[in-house]
């Protein structure tokens, strides 16, 4: 497996070390997102599609359900062995392949679509986008996508973050709003046409295994503390949401995607 990226601390960041979790606990993009993407045209059956970072294959899977022609990138094997998987049992012809969104191998203008979903700010961004654009033919899209638990004071995403930072302390991610202009001004930066976003909220429901086990794979807690002390965080979380948050949670989430054409 290819390193990953560090974090502020020098750590490599591994999402393959909590892959089970991906698969058991991570929301994936929801149906309506797709839909939505129909609806304004990015999306059409019979494109070929490159989908950077792809993980476990949220947005890969998400495509080829409706007849796009996809390819899922990763560093990660781990992640890659689920999204082959969840193909496997959902019966998509989706391919998945181990590489860098920097440097993907794949030949010029050999497709209509590349998507990064959840994973942009990972990257190179201004190497990815000119490797987007190598990739992309004429006329195809970049599409950045982006679907995060959303922080309101006193719910259980700001407290589940007020825990995390106490035992990994300058977690830089810690704050976000799920909205991400550096994304729109990467398009813009690389020369990309028709540049335009949209975002939205949705609600899903979540057990308190569900949500620990949500959390395990965040980049703040499983894939950059040491196993003892991802064990010593799930166990302050489990405590904190029994006393805090009885019963199932409802969890407010933010979708942001951001588009932008090859001349």
């Amino acid at each position: 497996m290819t390193e990953g990226p560090r974090d502020h601390e020098g750590r490599v960041i591994d999402f393959g070390r909590k892959a089970l979790d991906y698969e058991r606990f991570r929301p994936g993009f929801p149906e309506e997102f797709f839909v939505r993407l129909e609806r304004e045209g990015w999306i059409r059956s019979g494109m070929r599609a490159l989908d950077l970072g792809t993980g476990t294959g949220s947005l890969a899977l998400g495509f080829a359900a409706r007849g796009i022609h996809t390819t899922g990138l990763d560093i990660s094997t781990d992640l890659l062995d689920v999204a082959r998987r969840a193909a496997a049992d959902r019966r998509l012809a989706a391919t998945f392949v181990e590489g860098r969104a920097e440097e993907t191998g794949m030949p010029d203008a050999s497709f209509d679509l590349v998507s990064a979903g959840q994973c942009w700010w990972w990257f190179d961004s201004e190497t990815a986008a000119q490797e987007a654009l190598r990739v992309l033919a004429p006329g195809g899209r970049l599409l950045i996508c982006d679907f995060s638990y959303l922080l309101v004071p006193g719910n259980v995403c700001t407290r589940t973050e007020d825990l995390i930072l106490g035992h990994n302390p300058g977690w830089p991610k810690a704050g976000w709003r799920g909205i991400h202009p550096e994304q729109v001004k990467a398009l813009d930066d690389s020369g990309f046409a028709g540049v335009e976003s949209f975002s939205y909220t949705v609600d899903l429901p979540f057990s308190h295994e569900a949500w620990r086990g949500r959390i395990r794979t965040c980049n703040g807690v499983g894939s950059a503390l040491e196993p003892d002390e991802v064990e010593r965080f799930d166990h302050d979380l489990a405590k904190m949401l029994a006393a805090e948050f009885p019963g199932e949670l409802s969890v407010p989430h933010r979708v942001f995607a951001a588009s932008g054409l090859k001349p």
